[in-house]
């Protein structure tokens, strides 16, 4: 079976997680939205691929943008548009697998978010061809977010949560891929796709891209931020402020739980 029927069933079970997922890893969320503030306008068309229950959609929807919501399961895409109609905000919703964007009309988006479907793509062939889709709905000019979870995302993930998994046999096979420096496809949080860092550039080498960003999307605030989040919005702020700062540097890029990666379509 296709893995991500597995994976389309572990969303529509978890809507309500995933919704909540942004709040409890705010630095995530406030880096990525700095950097789409950089480009995308109000009145601009964006397509948020994968964009699970729609908080980047409905941020972008505030802002004034036309955004389509695509995701994998319906479930997520219900529970998006419920909240844009709960708020007053226009946002368009439709079911998709990310390889196959047919049903959706080429060369119309300024902007295309793919900010999910890499954490659950686990062959080359199928994340290549996402990343094709995408560009073909991007105006020329258009330019692409995409976001992948770290091949040391669990490593940071079972310290700070479950030290004690180092001594069973699978999870410690998963934490020395960190002595290997290898991609991880398997069983993660959902079946999931972990790049090793030094990867991301050379899989984008394959399209008509040119690089803007490349970012770690928590800077170096992920190992102590459920601390953070406990200061004043203006501490919070001003951390936020640092690592912008300094997110796109290379020897940040190995603390990363989330990395993203901005490109300009060039044809």
């Amino acid at each position: 079976m296709d893995n991500l029927e597995s994976v389309r069933k572990f969303y529509d079970e978890t809507v309500n997680d995933e919704w909540e997922r942004l709040e409890r890893h705010k630095v995530e969320f406030e880096l990525s939205k700095r950097f789409m503030n950089r480009y995308i306008k109000p009145n601009e068309k964006v397509l948020d691929l994968g964009g699970g229950p729609g908080k980047y959609s409905l941020f972008l929807a505030e802002l004034g943008c036309d955004v389509t919501l695509a995701d994998l399961s319906q479930k997520n895409v219900d529970f998006a548009l419920n909240k844009a109609k709960e708020i007053g905000l226009s946002l368009k919703g439709l079911q998709a697998d990310s390889r196959d964007l047919s049903n959706i009309e080429d060369g119309q988006f300024d902007y295309v978010l793919c900010m999910g479907p890499m954490y659950h793509l686990r062959s080359e062939n199928d994340r290549a061809k996402t990343i094709r889709e995408c560009l073909k709905k991007l105006k020329p000019n258009g330019i692409i977010f995409v976001a992948f979870v770290s091949s040391y995302a669990f490593v940071w993930d079972y310290l700070i949560r479950n030290p004690e998994f180092i001594l069973d046999k699978e999870r410690k096979s998963q934490l020395y891929k960190i002595v290997e420096d290898e991609d991880f496809a398997g069983q993660g949080f959902s079946d999931n796709f972990f790049i090793s860092p030094k990867n991301v550039l050379q899989f984008f080498n394959q399209f008509n891209l040119k690089k803007l960003h490349l970012l770690n999307s928590e800077s170096f605030l992920y190992l102590r931020e459920p601390e953070l989040l406990e200061q004043q919005p203006e501490v919070i702020n001003a951390w936020l402020d640092l690592a912008e700062k300094v997110c796109e540097r290379e020897d940040f890029l190995s603390l990363a739980e989330h990395i993203m990666y901005v490109g300009k379509k060039t044809e």
